[in-house]
């Protein structure tokens, strides 16, 4: 029997840390050893994770190695001026610009401008220092980082440049300079122009780039010649294969909704729907889970819809596989701007494997809208698309009031982790 190739990963998001970030690399340790991969994962001992899910700890496979390292992050510091702020400002929840206090300008311009790429550049010298000793002892030929935050690569960086043979794949789960939030950080232009070169540098220097989108793929191609492969992120369940039978009728999204991901338009409708339709107005009901911006909360609020709002708070992933199963229809919400075209939201392939038909919404040449015409899992609609918006929620009502079967039937099984783990496998064993 062939003996299986180590393979060192970095990475910042792992158990107990809740949300979507840890959901990609969780599952490519699971699945990777029936490939021929031995993976062995390198983690902060201390983190200051925005949100902890203790029940996905379960989810860690048996057997792997996990080497830990502390770190020193300014986000310990920071809570003790303003614990709220500070969590907020960790996890995404930018606030908006004419609602920002000093307070939080503050500490955007501070972690804009002093901590470049991100709050955890402390831990890139030590973990090379670290990492050094432990691939020189164990013979490790390949390692992957993995960003956000991509302070990560910069590990990767500093490893390559110790080992001339080392083979290093950076993964991008998301674009670096082209993210949304980097225009809220108050950055300097010389900041910018420092980010811009360390994300040329990373992508340069590495042997292989793994990015989760087509166009990301293409932004990357034009800064450097490095091979790039995209590998979306997936599921990893049992299909639903259940009919909701609920007395409502359930909108749900999952997931954080942030002060730019506010969708006027879609409570513009739900709101005039209410307003004409007595069925829907006593069977309505709009699910949130996940952390819900003042912003949006407001603008609910505006438009009369916070009584048939059940906002869930952060919940569990194995809760939110039960949410996405009970829907009668599942909303996912990208930013309407150009930058977002390229971002598919991890969310996406467990709606996917949930079956409940998708009204997705987000800026005209998005990713998603393949995905989603391609497995005829629901419909897309850009922030223009008023009557189309509302044609689709009432044709689902219609099918909720008559119990019409709503599961969807398109082929999804290249999205299922196994199948993504074995393309990732192709990759490193080259």
């Amino acid at each position: 029997m062939t003996k299986p190739k180590k393979l060192l990963i970095v990475c910042y998001y792992w158990p107990p840390a809740g949300g979507p970030g840890v959901q990609r690399w969780l599952k490519f340790v699971k699945y990777l050893p029936e490939f021929g991969i031995q993976p062995i994962v390198y983690v902060p001992e201390n983190p200051s994770y925005p949100i902890i899910d203790t029940n996905i700890i379960t989810e860690v496979p048996e057997g792997v190695t996990i080497l830990k390292h502390p770190i020193k992050e300014p986000y310990k510091f920071a809570s003790l001026l303003s614990r709220k702020q500070t969590k907020s400002i960790s996890s995404g929840l930018v606030p908006i610009q004419k609602k920002q206090s000093l307070l939080q300008k503050i500490l955007l311009y501070v972690r804009g401008n002093y901590f470049v790429p991100d709050a955890r550049i402390g831990w890139v010298k030590p973990s090379i220092s670290f990492l050094e000793k432990y691939i020189a002892k164990e013979g490790i030929k390949t390692i992957v980082t993995t960003g956000p935050p991509h302070s990560m690569h910069l590990i990767g960086l500093g490893l390559k440049n110790k080992f001339a043979n080392l083979k290093w794949v950076a993964d991008f789960r998301d674009p670096w300079t082209t993210i949304g939030y980097h225009d809220k950080l108050k950055m300097t232009a010389k900041t910018q122009d420092k980010h811009k070169a360390l994300e040329r540098t990373v992508l340069e220097n590495a042997s292989e780039i793994i990015v989760t989108s087509p166009r990301t793929k293409t932004e990357f191609k034009a800064i450097c010649d490095t091979p790039i492969r995209v590998i979306t992120n997936g599921f990893d369940l049992k299909e639903n294969t259940l009919i909701n039978l609920s007395s409502k009728f359930k909108l749900s999204h999952i997931g954080s909704l942030l002060s730019d991901r506010n969708p006027i338009i879609l409570w513009d409708v739900l709101s005039k729907i209410l307003k004409s339709n007595v069925a829907f107005k006593n069977a309505f009901q709009l699910q949130l889970a996940g952390r819900v911006s003042e912003a949006v909360l407001d603008s609910i609020k505006e438009f009369g819809l916070e009584t048939y709002v059940q906002l869930e708070g952060y919940i569990s992933h194995k809760e939110a596989l039960v949410m996405q199963q009970n829907a009668n229809a599942l909303l996912l919400i990208e930013i309407d701007s150009a930058d977002t075209r390229s971002i598919i939201p991890g969310k996406l392939f467990e709606y996917l494997a949930a079956r409940r038909p998708i009204i997705a919404m987000g800026p005209e040449g998005s990713d998603i809208k393949k995905i989603i015409n391609d497995t005829k899992s629901g419909n897309f609609y850009t922030y223009t698309q008023e009557a189309e918006i509302r044609a689709i929620i009432l044709s689902h009502f219609n099918k909720f009031q008559t119990q019409e079967e709503c599961l969807q039937q398109g082929d999804i099984t290249k999205y299922h982790r196994r199948y993504l783990a074995k393309e990732l496998s192709n990759s490193i064993l080259q």
